[in-house]
């Protein structure tokens, strides 16, 4: 991370440029994303990553003149994209409740997402930058592993409940030492009352979504980190994938409830990168296949999506 230093912050400034960007003109005036914008914004994130991936692959070819090692860098971080990109649907169930459970307009959502987008940034590079320093010791990597494979088999096992921000411990304790007001204020996140700083429901549940996403991050950072050892490549790829994760919500947030065999896919996928961690590099001098990684993970999203839609749920009988 010390000798890519420049790269760091050139890429954080293209972060932040493009970030700058969304709220500044594309989104200045708070409006309800459609269908057709959605899918606009999921294709330039998914096409600026690619391109990304791509200029990494020709700079590691221009710096170490080996083919195979740039295949290898690039297929690593295409690898980590695609985990937490599949990942990130999890974030998608949630949006959809919060926003339900909190009342959100579909016009002030965007807001919301961009501020904890940006949480989300720091919390992830915070994430990154010490499991750099711990993945170094092979007992955490086991301790990872055998931790990703545990959230696996939890996840294909447990049943599906609704999550209810009401219970959370930290809304909770928020609304007893901080005044929140009873109904919207349009796209603010606080106002004044009687002389009274309050927070409105648009603000707890960015609070609530910031506190989800650090949950999430605990199994997608280590899954990124079981393809790859290389800071800049883990942190790239979260990261790109965390940025389209908002178009993502509004391309998928309508048929979400349609994916219903999805958790057993995510599910799946923890359970292999765990593997890897634990024994299966180990099988192969220290390094799994990159290439067959990745096609195995595609292979379990892919096919828990297409069951999802070959197998529709069973409609409950009222």
């Amino acid at each position: 991370m010390a000798e890519y230093w420049w790269f760091y912050l050139a890429f954080l400034g293209f972060v932040i440029g493009m970030l700058a960007l969304d709220l500044g003109v594309f989104h200045k005036q708070s409006h309800t994303v459609s269908f057709k914008e959605a899918t606009a914004w999921s294709l330039v994130w998914v096409s600026l990553a690619l391109i990304f991936n791509a200029g990494l692959y020709w700079y590691t070819l221009d710096k170490f003149g080996d083919p195979s090692v740039a295949k290898q860098t690039a297929l690593e971080f295409l690898t980590g994209y695609v985990i937490e990109k599949s990942l990130s649907i999890d974030n998608i169930f949630v949006f959809v409740v919060v926003f339900g459970f909190f009342g959100i307009p579909a016009k002030y959502q965007h807001r919301v997402l961009f501020y904890g987008i940006i949480g989300a940034l720091i919390f992830r590079a915070i994430f990154i930058a010490l499991g750099s320093v711990l993945m170094q010791y092979h007992a955490v990597v086991i301790i990872f592993g055998a931790f990703l494979i545990f959230t696996g088999i939890k996840m294909m096992f447990s049943h599906d409940q609704a999550v209810d921000p009401s219970k959370n411990w930290l809304i909770r304790l928020m609304k007893r030492y901080f005044p929140v007001a009873d109904r919207m204020h349009e796209d603010r996140f606080f106002i004044k009352e009687n002389g009274l700083r309050m927070a409105t429901p648009l603000f707890v549940a960015l609070i609530f979504l910031e506190f989800t996403d650090v949950i999430f991050a605990v199994d997608s950072v280590p899954a990124i980190f079981a393809i790859t050892k290389e800071p800049l490549i883990v942190f790239t790829s979260n990261i790109f994938a965390i940025l389209g994760l908002r178009s993502l919500y509004f391309l998928l947030a309508g048929v979400v409830d349609k994916f219903h065999l999805l958790k057993f896919g995510l599910a799946a996928v923890l359970i292999f990168v765990g593997l890897k961690m634990v024994w299966l590099n180990n099988l192969f001098d220290g390094k799994f296949p990159i290439g067959i990684s990745l096609g195995v993970i595609a292979a379990l999203i892919g096919g828990s999506i297409a069951a999802s839609l070959i197998f529709p749920p069973k409609v409950k009988d009222k």
